[in-house]
């Protein structure tokens, strides 16, 4: 009853807090310079408008859903909004569209400036650096501030919803909404954790289930898996006490009499491991049996573990080398149908684990000492007059970093109630772990409070120095701050802009950096979105989830090494080298590469360079049995340049729906797409997409090259939708390159929303314009935009007002 009661205190105050918050390679001199703007007036501008613009853009036609009827190009920023459209259009030269009339290309590039000059020079009159209601710890961020704070690796989805995105980032503040549900299992997860990192002697047999993807190779080793097996899985698992538990591995049984059933499986073994140390050994001929049509389980005897957390692999012992038919026709467990025996891993000369479950502890024997308890107990009470005095210097330390900031004498008064409460029940430990409770479940650690320092001006103040090192460290570094941070911050200097520079080159220097390829590089690629496209294993047999993992190491790897060593971000595009391991290697034609690591490998041949000749990018848009010119050009206009098409009209045919044959052959990709464009209600767009998509066709579904598709010669010619032709890869990303103000833009303002934690907004172009140019004095190195978000007042500043009181009675959880 009394654990019920702190619960329901901290529901309480979660709920009052929510109410309170919710009221490298140099640029090319043409990338770098721009052309003289040559003198005009107002009104030649806006004749210029009104000649080639309003004919599409007015009232009666209102093409793109916007009129330029009333614009007054003598002053843009009365109609930012509309302004900021117009520049991002003319900069990519997609205005006028194909086949419009057109003024000299000069004409257009003069405009754009002139319509930024005066934009910009509007906003530099007034200071809007726009703010936020409140930062919620997302799932990464959670997961992570969990095993900087005591040491202890966690599966996020266990306890948490998935984020809601915006723009791409999960980070968005005002989408990161509150709900009963979703603080319920904040508390959750405050109450599970606290027993995993403390111990917990009252324990009771649960099971935990670690599900393996129906894509994974079983003829490879994974990831942490003793040397000398292959297949399986290997998971870090958190056992909350000393005590005995039970392994169980599941097979799935097929009615085809593949995958593990039938002769197949017979003469293997699989072993158990604890931190490498065989654990049990399972003749899997002694389980053979048929009278479970929905699966096989095999399961351990008992076996005796200490508390902590702890590697745990189940894997098949490796017999033989060379290479075997693995997964000929993998089944995504997602749509398997358990229930007839129709799902399994189809047709496959090797057995497959589905599930690893941990079951226990049956018999708990004690709490052994492990990393996680010793960061915790820093002092250990030898008499009972000892006991609070050690809990309170533990409970301030843990909580001044939980709290990212100095905590007050009116918190520790909140929490050593929680202490008291859980020693009178417990003892020592017992209290010490509640209070780690009431922490991980405070508002004050599951939300980030931006107050300002000092009087607001109009509406906009400084945020303290603190707020500053979390939102620092949590953009560079997707962690809270570390000591140097918060210390800078008790100072009161990390506000200083030498200080906050010093820091930022600091942060990229450190390991910990690697956060921004796969945080920010990831969520801005898209990267995510590989888990979602299964090529066709008839088609692709050798695509599995050992490579998909590798395609998507080797871009967050090569956007890490472009932060480690500060290269240029047009490399992005042009790198002439990636990082591989022996298996991707293969998979792209490249020999000499070998071994499960990724490492710095040199292009052969202009095949490939930067992002568009990755697997990852090229693989995610796909479809599973086809390439996909849309969903590639569509990829670049978007994520690259930042100039979406607008989604296609209701009733416009699918692709498949285009597509026939011609004397008894199939289509291919291009003549499908010109049999689509045929409409011209599809022709408006795609005319901008098909060209770009077209270009990366040399690559399949799995970012293999090719020549041929269903026998036909692939055709990759084109023209893009300023003219330029293109005909490959290579010339695609020169023709990018041409006009290199739309990636400059688009990197940037992706940055930025990722590093403000909102989304960017028309009134913070003009700041986004700034950092570009301001980077090329530095030849548009990484740092250079890190250090321009950071130093805009869209960091530093705040215009939403500061809690003026906080919330009676929740001050100390």
């Amino acid at each position: 009853m009394k654990m019920l009661a702190v619960s329901t205190t901290l529901m309480g105050a979660l709920l009052m807090v929510s109410g309170t918050l919710q009221s490298g390679i140099e640029a090319p001199v043409e990338m770098r310079v721009e052309g003289p703007m040559r003198t005009a007036s107002a009104a030649d501008d806006q004749a210029l408008v009104e000649e080639y613009c309003v004919r599409c853009h007015n009232e009666r036609r209102l093409r793109g859903n916007l009129s330029l009827e009333t614009f007054d190009v003598a002053r843009p920023h009365h109609a930012a909004a509309t302004a900021e459209k117009m520049i991002v259009k003319l900069r990519a030269g997609m205005m006028p569209p194909p086949g419009a009339a057109r003024p000299d290309e000069r004409a257009l590039t003069d405009l754009v400036e002139r319509l930024e000059e005066r934009v910009d020079r509007a906003a530099a009159e007034r200071s809007d650096p726009g703010g936020r209601t409140f930062q919620r710890l997302n799932r990464a961020e959670y997961t992570r501030s969990i095993e900087s704070l005591v040491g202890l690796t966690i599966d996020p989805a266990t306890y948490l919803p998935l984020d809601t995105k915006s723009e791409n980032f999960d980070n968005i503040a005002d989408v990161q909404m509150l709900s009963p549900t979703l603080l319920d299992a904040y508390l959750t997860a405050a109450a599970d954790i606290a027993r995993l990192a403390v111990g917990d002697l009252d324990a009771g047999n649960r099971e935990h289930t670690y599900t393996i993807s129906g894509y994974q190779s079983q003829a490879q080793r994974v990831q942490g898996a003793p040397y000398g097996t292959r297949g399986g899985t290997s998971v870090v698992h958190n056992f909350p006490a000393d005590g005995d538990y039970v392994f169980s591995i599941v097979f799935e049984h097929t009615t085809t009499g593949a995958g593990f059933s039938g002769q197949l499986a017979r003469g293997e073994q699989v072993e158990v491991s604890i931190d490498g140390d065989r654990a049990a050994l399972i003749d899997v001929d002694a389980w053979l049996s048929y009278s479970d049509p929905w699966g096989i389980t095999m399961r351990t005897e008992p076996i005796a573990v200490r508390a902590g957390p702890r590697r745990v692999t189940a894997a098949f012992l490796k017999t033989s080398e060379g290479p075997v038919e693995d997964l000929l026709s993998p089944h995504d467990w997602s749509i398997a149908d358990r229930h007839t025996g129709m799902g399994g891993y189809g047709l496959t000369l090797l057995p497959h684990l589905r599930d690893l479950v941990v079951a226990g502890p049956q018999r708990v024997t004690g709490v052994s000492d492990h990393p996680v308890r010793k960061r915790i107990f820093t002092c250990r009470p030898t008499d009972s007059a000892e006991e609070r005095p050690c809990a309170e210097g533990i409970i301030r330390r843990i909580a001044a970093e939980a709290y990212r900031r100095p905590v007050q004498d009116r918190d520790i008064d909140g929490l050593m109630p929680f202490y008291d409460e859980g020693a009178a029940e417990g003892g020592f430990e017992v209290g010490v772990r509640t209070a780690l409770q009431a922490i991980l479940a405070s508002p004050h650690f599951v939300f980030r409070f931006e107050r300002g320092e000092g009087p607001a001006q109009d509406g906009v103040y400084p945020i303290g120095d603190h707020a500053l090192a979390s939102r620092l460290s949590f953009f560079l570094w997707a962690l809270p701050p570390d000591d140097e941070l918060r210390g800078l911050a008790d100072d009161g200097r990390l506000s200083d802009e030498g200080v906050l520079q010093e820091q930022v080159r600091r942060m990229l220097a450190d390991p910990r950096a690697e956060a921004l390829g796969s945080r920010f590089a990831g969520q801005w690629l898209r990267l995510q979105d590989l888990d979602k496209v299964h090529p066709d294993s008839y088609w692709f047999p050798d695509y599995d989830q050992q490579l998909a993992d590798a395609m998507r190491a080797e871009t967050e790897l090569f956007f890490t090494n472009l932060v480690r060593e500060d290269r240029s971000v047009f490399e992005l595009y042009t790198a002439d080298y990636s990082f591989l391991n022996e298996r991707l290697a293969d998979h792209y034609g490249i020999d000499g590469v070998r071994g499960e690591a990724l490492r710095r490998v040199e292009y052969a041949d202009d095949r490939r360079r930067g992002l568009l000749g990755h697997g990852s990018v090229l693989t995610l848009t796909s479809h599973a049995d086809r390439t996909s010119p849309v969903l590639r050009g569509k990829w670049v206009m978007e994520v690259l340049m930042g100039t979406p098409p607008p989604p296609p009209p209701p009733g416009v045919p699918e692709l498949d729906e285009t597509a026939g044959a011609v004397d008894g052959r199939a289509l291919s990709t291009r003549e499908r797409m010109e049999a689509h464009r045929a409409n011209p209600t599809c022709n408006s767009c795609h005319r901008f997409i098909d060209p770009i998509g077209l270009a990366l066709d040399s690559y399949d579904v799995t970012g293999r090259w090719r020549i041929r598709e269903q026998g036909a010669a692939i055709d990759t010619r084109g023209e893009l939708y300023d003219g330029t032709p293109i005909d490959s890869p290579g010339a695609l990303v020169d023709a990018l390159l041409r006009r290199p103000e739309p990636l400059l833009r688009t990197f940037t303002t992706n940055l930025m929303a990722y590093g403000l934690g909102r989304r960017v907004e028309y009134a913070d172009q003009p700041a986004v314009r700034a950092i570009v140019r301001d980077a090329a004095d530095d030849d548009y190195r990484i740092s250079s935009f890190v250090l321009g978000v950071v130093l805009s007042e869209a960091f530093r500043m705040q215009t939403v007002e500061p809690v003026a009181t906080e919330t009676s009675g929740a001050a100390g959880v």
